[in-house]
């Protein structure tokens, strides 16, 4: 297999992921909503939205504060903790369903404490690639169902529109986003999907953070950080050369461009933030949530027409994401993936027969 055709095939399991984590998340939304898991007791009200992002903010500074103060540890048995107890969420909606019509609930219980407590002890003793991403997809559906029932129509927009902002800045802006995503790749917890494009990669052996992010960023989607730190404001190298072309060792001439491409090709992995599938999911569980208009009759999932314009609307943007990281281009994930789920929401509301007013809250 060549090198496209490794890239070609990482950005379909990408895509994958992100699908996984809908499908997981629309699954368990009417679950969630009987077992009464609302975080909030009034979800259209629109100041959850700021209150929730700064919660983020804060999280976001005390991580920086932990990294620089060598507290690691301290933050990995934090984060694994916290997956389990989303872990136990999700397995105490799902076992009991898959088991309960030959035992008792007793032990469905017992069964879904066991399953989350499982899901941590291979996060801290084995967090192979497969082990992180497993896990990232039951995280990410539980997370992205439990703020889905939680933030009702305007609430949703408003968080997603604020946080794609939000991760504009910290990438182009403040660039603190990069420096919390080489703290995180070295507790290889489920705060990143990884998607290798060869068989033999592990990320078991794969070296620091500070090593990975000389080629990718796992806060942006994977982006080059050579290109995301070097480039100006029109995009051009910082050294003028504005893609002209260079010599390679074997006296080739090839465009700066060209190289950064070429670098990509060459990756053993991508590494994609778990919270770029998760925010704009928070959407399509909403929408599944609180538009009674356009149902989609799908076994076990709660769909309409505008969560699935949502989520298409969200793999139609991670597409642009993974081209611009195959062009080795800089850029910010929810931007373009909040863009995309806003975007196809309002169009399939709209096809549902849904007013703008209704579709936005009002």
């Amino acid at each position: 297999m060549n090198d496209r055709s490794r890239i070609l095939a990482a950005v379909g399991a990408t895509v994958l992921l992100f699908v996984a984590v809908q499908i997981g998340a629309l699954a368990l939304v009417e679950p969630f909503d009987q077992s009464g898991r609302q975080a909030v007791e009034n979800p259209q009200d629109p100041t959850n939205s700021i209150f929730y992002v700064g919660i983020m903010l804060v999280a976001t500074a005390l991580m920086l504060a932990a990294f620089r103060y060598d507290l690691e540890g301290l933050i990995r048995l934090l984060l694994v903790g916290v997956s389990v107890m989303i872990s136990w969420y999700v397995f105490a909606e799902l076992v009991p369903a898959l088991v309960e019509p030959i035992a008792p609930a007793s032990v469905a219980d017992g069964l879904a404490v066991l399953a989350s407590l499982a899901v941590g002890a291979a996060l801290l003793w084995y967090p192979e690639w497969y082990v992180i991403d497993g896990a990232g997809i039951v995280m990410g559906a539980g997370a992205a169902a439990l703020f889905g029932i939680s933030f009702g129509l305007l609430p949703a927009l408003l968080l997603l529109s604020v946080l794609a902002v939000y991760d504009a800045i910290s990438v182009y802006g403040t660039e603190h986003m990069l420096d919390l995503a080489e703290g995180v790749m070295d507790l290889k917890i489920p705060v990143v999907l990884v998607v290798p494009t060869t068989l033999s990669y592990s990320y078991l052996a794969a070296g620091s953070a500070e090593d990975a992010l000389e080629d990718e960023s796992a806060a942006d989607g994977g982006q080059p950080v050579a290109e995301h730190e070097d480039a100006g404001d029109d995009g051009t190298a910082a050294d003028g050369s504005d893609g002209e072309a260079a010599e390679d060792d074997d006296g080739t001439a090839t465009t700066d461009d060209e190289a950064v491409e070429d670098d990509v090709l060459e990756r053993d992995a991508f590494f994609i933030g778990l919270g770029d599938a998760v925010i704009p999911t928070v959407l399509v569980a909403s929408a599944a949530s609180f538009l009674e208009a356009g149902a989609i009759a799908v076994p076990g999932l709660a769909l309409n027409l505008a969560a699935l314009g949502a989520s298409l609307g969200t793999i139609a943007g991670l597409l642009v994401l993974m081209y611009m990281v195959i062009e080795g281009r800089a850029h910010a994930g929810l931007p373009l993936l909040n863009g995309g789920a806003i975007g196809g929401y309002l169009l399939g509301a709209l096809a549902s027969g849904v007013s703008i007013a209704t579709a936005v809250g009002f």
